[in-house]
Order: C-alpha cells, then structure tokens, then sequence
C-alpha cells in the first residue's frame, strides 16, 4: 500500500536515502544504485508519478496563490485609479524612454554589420592634427605601397568620393554623390547584390565598360525599386556607366552615396596627377586582414610601412604635420563619431528613470503606510512575511507591467525620434529599427522596478513599535517619513544633474548664435551650380560663373554677384590647410612654416559678402590666368608675418605640398581683408590666402546680395543658369543665415533633447517633493490641530511645511552637485569632450529647482 501523498514526498526520500547510501558504501554506482532502491521498493513507476504529480501540484499552487494575489492587487488598485493611473504614467515614461534608447545604442554600438565576416574588416585612416587635418585620405602611390609591402593584409579596397552630374533616370539633371572604387572593394567589404552583380576586377583598367551600382537606399528611394533598372545607361558627366547591380541594404560609408562606379567612370581617376602624385590624396582605405592575423598585428605592420614611407619621400608630408597613421576595425569606426552622444543620452534617460522610480516609490510607500493597518491584521491572523511580500510584489507586477505596456508603445515612434537624432553622428542609426530587443528591455526594465517597489516597504511585526491599530486607523513611523523625504531629496538630486547639463548647453549654443560673424548673412543667398561635375573644362568653368555673375548682377533687387569655391560653414572641412613661406619672415628657431585655408574668389566677393577690405585692393577681371599671379591675404596673416610692415606687395608661395599653382615664383599680395571664420562658428584667427578664380579655376559656389527676398530670386537664377548650360544643376539654395542655422542644428537638437528631459524629471521632482508634503501633512492634521488651539498661527504652521520643502530641495541640490561633480570626473575620463557646467549653469539649475519646490511646497501647505 503506498504512502499518503501528503507524506510521500517525506518518507520515500527518508528510505530511499538510506538505500542508496547502504548500495553505494558496498561499492555500486550511485545511479545503479538509486534504480535498484526503487525498484526495491516497488516505486519506479508510482514514485516518479506521485513525486512529479507532488512537484507539480506544488508549482500549481504557488502560481494559483500568485494569481490570486494578482487579482487581489488588481482590485485594490482599481480603488486608487488616480494612484494607479500616475504610477503608469510615470512609469511608462521611464520605461519607453530607456528601452527605446536601448534599442538605439544596441543598433550603432553593438549590432553586427551586414559584412560578411565583419570581425576581420578594418579602416585605415591618415591624419595631420599639426595643420588640422584629422583625415587627408590617401594617394594612389600611397595605397600601392602598403599593397606591396602588408602581409597581415589579404586584400585592400579603396573608396573616392565624387560628384557627378546624372542623367538618363529621368527628371532633371542634378548632382549626385558617387563613389568611384575599384574591382576588390565589394569583395573587400563582403557585401552581395539583391539585383544584378557588383564590380569585380573585370571592371578594371582604361579599356573597361563604364558600371554602376545602385546603393540600395537610392534605388529604393528615387527609383521604388524598379525591377529593370539593369542595364539602363546613365550619363555621368562626360562619360557613360550601365547600371550592373543594386548594392544590399548595407551602412553608407564613408559618405551616403546614390551609386558606386569603377574607375573608368571618373576621367579624373585616370589622370596622371591621380596616379603619379603622392600629394593627390582623395581616396579612403579599407582592408580585409588575413585569417591569422589580429587587428594589433596589422596595426603595428601597417604602422612601419607608413612610418617608411614618411621617411623615403619627405617631400609630400608637411613639416609639423604630424602625419599618423589610425587603423581600427570597421565597426568601431562607424560608431565612434555617435558613441559619445549616445552614452550621455543613456545616461540621462538613465536619471529619468530613476526619478520616475523615485516618484513612484514615494507613492508606493505613502501608500504602503497607510496600509500598514491592513498588512498587520493579515499578519496577525498568520500570513507570513513572504506572503505578504508576495501581495506588494503581485501589485507591483501590475503596476509595471502596465507601465511597461504603456511604455513599450511609446517607445517605437521615440526610437525613431533618436535614431534620426543619432544618424547626425553616425551613419549606422540610419538603419536603426525597432526589434525584439525593445520588448526585451522593457520586460527587464519591469521587472527591475517591480522588484524594487515590492520591496522598498517595510512589513509590519509584532514587534514593530511603527504603527498602531487604533480606532482612528494608522499612526506613521519616522522610517517611513525618512524613506520618503530621501527619495524625494534623490528626485531633486537627480533633476538638478539634468538641469545643470542642460543649462551648461543652453549656455555654449547662447553663445554660438551671438558670435560675429562679419558677414551679411540675412540677404546674402549661396547657390551651388557645381560646374566641374559636369566634366567641363577649366575654362568652360570660367567662362560660365563670370557670364552667370553677369546675368544676375541685371536681375531686379540684386545688388551684387560673386563666385566662390567655398559656401561658409556648409564646406567646412573641405580644404585641408597648406603650408606656406612669405617673403621677408623667417620662423624662429624650432618653429614650423605657417599653414593657412585656401579660398578662390571672383572680384566683389567681399563685397558681395559685406567684408572689409583692410588694405590694398580687391580682384578684378584683369587678373586672369597668364596674368600675373595675385592673392588676397586674411587680416591675421598680415599680423602675424609682417607685424611692422606693410604687406601688400609683399611675396608668399605654397610649399611643395601644397597647390600647384602659386610655388614656383610665387604670387604677389595685393590685398588685406578682415579675418572671416568660415569653417567653425566661433570666430578666431584664420590663416586664410585667397586666390583669383580666374588664375586658379574653381568658382562653383555663386553669392547674390539683394535688397528683396532672397529665395524669390532662386527660381530666375536658376532660369539664367539653365539657359546658358541645360544640363547644369542648380542645387542647395539658402541664406548664409539658414546654412549657419543648418550647421547649429545638431547643438540646438542637443540642447533641446536635454533640455526636454531636464523638464520632466523637474515636473516629476515638484510632483514628488508636493506629493511627501501633502502626505506628511495629513498625517500631522491632529498635531496641526493641537498647535492651533494652543495658540499658533497658520501663518506659522505654512512656514513649517515651506521649510520643510525648502529641506528637501536644499539637501537635493547639495547632493547633485557633490554627485554631478563626482560623476563628471568620472565621466571626464571615459567620455572625450565632456564639458563640465559652470557657475552661472550652476546658479540657474538651482533656482529653477528652488522655484518649483516652492510651488509644489505651497499647494499642500
């Protein structure tokens, strides 16, 4: 007869223990062993039913028991649906908001390339921080070098970005960005084709058919996919290319290009300057390292070999240029520029969630206390500790859990909003979607708050001399006061952290948008007519800007026309600095030849521009190429090179590392004009040497001034352009003012996304400081009470609640400064450029936080 199934568990462990234990001391195994006990005892079947029958039935009860208590907890929620309803909003907040970033950093940070064998794809980068180069790309002469000589390196694949004018897709011509690479660099890079093929070295060498491929983006994009675009011709300048393939869904890197092209395709390309000149640097460099070989093994190889190449041919890298080589794996590449933004949004979507549990376990705990009366009944009629843990961790599953529904919705249209936002710092956050990860934050993110608010209170015992059931109810103990006025002291901690930030940013983007610019900015509007795309020859391209200037100078409102190589602010980075000498200076002793920006402008630039000729005269149309050579020299370079002198008519030429033009006998300076600081938007000193368009050929960049709207000139510019080349784009029409404010928008988004979350955690710091207030206060009604008929006043009474909130917010404020200065030292030293607030950022968090504590103080006091 078998046991009891109460006792089962119990006994048949108790016997069979001893079995086993007799049958493994006389030397069987104990597997062997634990059959023959049971079998024994005539359980093999039975027991294995009964005990699985008994685990079972255990686990149905505890999941019944916590389903009870769910629903219980469910209930009493239901009878606190203002409670309730805040706790989810809260929480849902916090939860979408961290999971949504969390899916964004997981997708630039962490996700896997879409490269095959992405772990051996390497970048290599050629810098000159000592002319502030951080990138000069790499020449041809160059690449052939490490080709010749890497063993740690099974393959290289090169990349130059170009512009070309396209036609043959229908619609008007315009401008694209291409890359032109060559046969390998597919198979480099271990991408595959959705349509068609990709280059392979068969689309090699002069002789070669001109090819393209679609990067997916634009074909899907511009073409919706057309299924029979292979083979289509396009025109891309002066030569043809037939569409071959559309590229797979990949990271667009190192620019965002409508299509790829193999060299043929770029006359250029086959020129002998690009294949000769170690000076002519325009191409990016990847590399695939060999299956034995490490990043560290490659880096140190790669090192030596430039290292060599520095030394064989000195002549083509500046003195103090400092040129050095980077090499690092292609992920990180990609996600370096947004890694920093991303961790300090992390971190900042980090403080919100802790303010919004903060808050919410300032309402848990108000609301525990005043359950303590029904907690302690339950546990004097004998539930125990763990069950009435388990009844606070069932409402709090609700709770988040709804939350975390609530906020898991929210999240998909923020993880958008970042994603968008990160892609101005990385090109991988353009392929940023939403994917499980999103649901699995949010789950953990629930459970981390569940676990956290079930177990913030504490539980009533026969020896806690905290509360009291009485006929009144509830008598609240000081540890409930302190648990919740320190929550409500972290919320204004963590706020003032976040408001610091934000101010500090405030501040520096204050003091961008009022920084002198000394130009006309408002009625100045810069046109791109990018005539060298167009394959057109140097004095095509003359010809065209000086009878474009013509053209427009006649148009009704147009107060002055110049050409230019370079739009302020929109092209910054795209000259590299040249070093050069000047007649008459001489460097002192261990320092370098100065560098200085090299700009061509047509006559009346400056004028157009409104900047003021210092010294000397401007350009006019007599210095034309066979002419004698003239430049126009920054108020700067004439401090610094002839401080006591006069330096118009003074000589100056480029080193041999610099331009072509102007370094043999050198080029005259006729003029001085004010320092403009056209690459970065607070002005400084700027070396800057500017060159005739007609001497040096390059003035795709025209500037109207006029007295009317300036975009309603675009539409008869673009007529007076069409009708001297119809093939001629006309492309990114704006005002100077709306390029500087297109070129401030990523610190204006950064201070705004700041500064949104600075709001929310302050408005949920006030509602937590208002709502330990008003709790705290109905608790005290009798003590209040007592006091008044004793002879206090309520004018008293309302400045000892005030000063009670004033404690908060003061011991809040305290305590973000010590945290924010301990984790800005922190952050300092993991986090490049990390800026630390100061003073008046400082002062202005501080009496931001004091006004709304004294708003959230006054409505329960």
């Amino acid at each position: 007869m078998r046991p009891d199934e109460r006792d089962l568990d119990e006994e048949i462990r108790g016997h069979l223990a001893i079995s086993i234990q007799e049958r493994v001391d006389r030397g069987e195994d104990p597997a062997s062993a634990r059959r023959a006990a049971l079998t024994e005892f005539g359980y093999v079947p039975a027991v294995r039913d009964d005990m699985r029958r008994v685990w079972y039935g255990r686990w149905f009860d505890a999941i019944g028991a916590f389903g009870r208590d769910m629903r219980v907890g469910l209930r009493s929620l239901m009878r606190t649906k203002v409670l309730t309803a805040t706790v989810v909003i809260t929480l849902a907040l916090g939860i979408g908001a961290n999971a949504a970033i969390f899916s964004v950093v997981r997708g630039v940070l962490f996700r896997p390339l879409v490269n095959r064998g992405e772990d051996r794809l390497i970048y290599i980068r050629q810098s000159a921080p000592g002319i502030g180069a951080d990138n000069t790309t790499f020449s041809v002469p160059e690449i052939d070098d490490f080709r010749s000589r890497a063993t740690t390196v099974s393959a290289f694949g090169d990349f130059s970005t170009v512009e070309f004018v396209m036609t043959g897709l229908g619609g008007e011509p315009r401008t694209i960005r291409a890359g032109v690479v060559d046969g390998s660099f597919f198979d480099v890079m271990g991408l595959r084709p959705v349509l068609g093929r990709l280059l392979t070295p068969e689309d090699d060498g002069p002789q070669a058919a001109g090819a393209a491929v679609l990067t997916h983006r634009f074909w899907t994009e511009s073409l919706n996919r057309r299924p029979d675009v292979i083979g289509t011709t396009l025109r891309l300048g002066t030569r043809t290319a037939t569409i071959v393939g559309v590229l797979e869904p990949s990271v667009p890197y190192p620019a965002d290009t409508e299509i790829i092209a193999n060299v043929v395709t770029s006359p250029h390309h086959l020129g002998a300057t690009m294949t000769t000149s170690r000076t002519h640097r325009m191409t990016e460099l990847f590399a695939r390292l060999t299956p034995d070989a490490s990043i560290d093994a490659a880096r140190a190889e790669l090192t030596a070999i430039h290292v060599a190449m520095t030394r064989d041919h000195p002549e083509a890298y500046a003195d103090g240029a400092g040129t050095t080589l980077h090499v690092t794996r292609l992920r990180d590449q990609l996600a370096a520029p947004a890694r920093t933004v991303l961790w300090l949004l992390f971190i900042a979507f980090g403080i919100v969630f802790v303010i919004a549990c903060s808050n919410v376990a300032n309402l848990i705990l108000a609301r525990s206390a005043r359950r303590q009366g029904e907690l302690a009944v339950r546990a004097a009629l004998g539930a125990s500790p763990a069950a009435l843990r388990r009844t606070l961790l069932a409402e709090s599953l609700v709770l988040c859990g709804a939350g975390a529904a609530l906020g898991v919705w929210l999240a998909r249209p923020l993880v958008a909003v970042i994603a968008r936002y990160a892609s101005r710092y990385s090109v991988r956050a353009l392929d940023v979607t939403v994917d499980g990860s999103l649901l699995a934050a949010g789950a953990a993110l629930a459970m981390v708050a569940a676990v956290l608010l079930a177990y913030l209170p504490s539980l009533p015992s026969s020896g806690s001399a905290g509360f009291s059931l009485a006929g009144n109810g509830l008598r609240v103990t000081a540890v409930a006061t302190r648990r919740l006025r320190m929550f409500a002291t972290m919320q204004v901690a963590c706020s003032f952290v976040l408001l610091a930030g934000a101010a500090t940013l405030l501040a520096a983007l204050v003091a961008l948008h009022t920084a002198p610019t000394r130009i006309d900015t408002r009625r100045v509007i810069a046109v791109d007519i990018p005539v060298a795309a167009t394959g057109a020859g140097f004095a095509a391209v003359v010809e065209l800007s000086k009878e474009a200037i013509r053209r427009i100078s006649d148009l009704p409102g147009v107060t002055g026309v110049a050409a230019g190589s370079f739009t302020p602010w929109r092209d910054a980075g795209s000259f590299p600095r040249f070093q050069f000498v000047a007649e008459g200076y001489t460097p002192a002793d261990g320092e370098d030849a100065p560098h200085a920006r090299i700009r061509m402008v047509s006559p009346r630039f400056f004028a157009v521009l409104g900047v003021p000729l210092v010294a000397g005269r401007d350009f006019t149309d007599d210095d034309r190429a066979g002419g004698e050579p003239v430049v126009i020299v920054s108020e700067s370079i004439a401090e610094r090179l002839f401080p006591d002198r006069d330096a118009v008519n003074r000589r100056l030429s480029w080193t041999d590392s610099g331009p072509g033009f102007c370094r043999q006998q050198g080029c005259r300076i006729i003029g001085v004009v004010a320092d403009i600081e056209d690459e970065s938007i607070v002005p400084g000193p700027a070396l800057t040497i500017y060159h005739a368009m007609q001497q040096a050929g390059v003035g795709d960049r025209l500037f109207v001034h006029t007295t009317a709207d300036p975009y309603a000139l675009v539409p008869q510019i673009t007529r007076v352009i069409r009708e001297l080349s119809a093939d001629q784009p006309v492309e990114r029409a704006a005002t100077l003012a709306d390029v500087r404010a297109d070129v401030l928008a990523p610190d204006r988004l950064n201070a705004f996304v700041l500064s949104g979350f600075a709001g929310v955690a302050m408005l949920i710091a006030a509602v937590g400081v208002a709502g330990v207030l008003a709790f705290l206060v109905s608790t005290r009604t009798r003590e209040f009470g007592i006091r008044l008929a004793v002879g206090s006043t309520p004018r008293r009474l309302l400045l000892g609640v005030l000063g009670d909130g004033g404690r908060i917010i003061g011991t809040g404020i305290m305590a973000g400064v010590a945290g924010g200065a301990v984790f800005g030292a922190i952050g300092s030293r993991l986090i490049d450029g990390l800026q630390m607030p100061g003073m008046w950022p400082l002062a202005g968090a501080a009496a931001l936080l004091a006004g709304a504590g004294v708003i959230a103080s006054l409505l329960p006091a």
